[in-house]
């Protein structure tokens, strides 16, 4: 991208939302794009790859389900996140492989859906999704750790990264959002939702701008 480099500021989490009950404002259809983004059919960083891919035998192993990296199977992370949770106390050495491997496949759900880069540099905590089609990061490793936590993980990026001139609209877009639980709020489920209004909403700000064709790389978010 060649326009300015941008300030940023990081909004928490997103508001207490759920897809279930989301307005009826909220279930417009998707702003189209105008032209392709190849970040979605990209292959990821190997080691992206290689944990994603434990998830999947994990989530098959356990709960005999498939998962194909489309958003429906969120589900099943939500459910492996919750049992993790309630074990970690007996197996506290367990908690860094759930996150890891639940936060790659989040991640891996996002790029494929909106399209995105991969930041995996460093320890799990520095990694980051710089999506493409819109001016936002996060890690969502940190997210998966949020999950098991059920509170707010200080250090692992899980907030999310806007611009400051846009962060404002933002806040108030999923302020309007109906409160929910913890566990549903922290959910993968909950996260790609939330993600999927804030997106939509982005890409009508920038067709309104005339920017429509702009995409992001890793070096907008330097």
């Amino acid at each position: 991208m060649n326009e300015p480099e941008k300030d940023t500021d990081d909004v928490a989490g997103a508001a207490r939302a759920a897809s279930p009950s989301i307005p009826d404002d909220d279930t417009e259809e998707p702003i189209p794009e105008s032209a392709p983004n190849p970040d979605r059919d990209a292959a990821p960083p190997a080691e992206v790859a290689e944990l994603s891919a434990a998830c999947v035998r994990f989530v098959a192993t356990r709960y005999n389900g498939a998962l194909d990296f489309a958003p429906e199977t969120l589900s099943y992370v939500d459910q492996w996140l919750r049992d993790a949770r309630a074990e970690i106390p007996e197996r506290p050495e367990a908690a860094d492989v759930v996150q890891a491997a639940a936060g790659a496949y989040l991640g891996e759900v996002i790029r494929r859906a909106f399209g995105a880069r991969w930041v995996a540099i460093g320890q799990h905590s520095e990694w980051k999704l710089c999506l493409s089609s819109v001016y936002c990061a996060f890690n969502p490793i940190g997210m998966a750790r949020e999950a098991l936590l059920l509170e707010p993980a200080e250090g692992w990026g899980a907030h999310l990264e806007l611009d400051p001139g846009e962060r404002e609209a933002i806040e108030q877009r999923l302020a309007s959002l109906p409160e929910v639980e913890d566990d549903e709020y922290y959910a993968p489920t909950t996260r790609f939702d939330v993600l999927s209004i804030l997106v939509d909403a982005l890409r009508e700000t920038m067709r309104s701008q005339g920017l429509a064709d702009v995409h992001f790389t890793p070096e907008d978010y330097a």
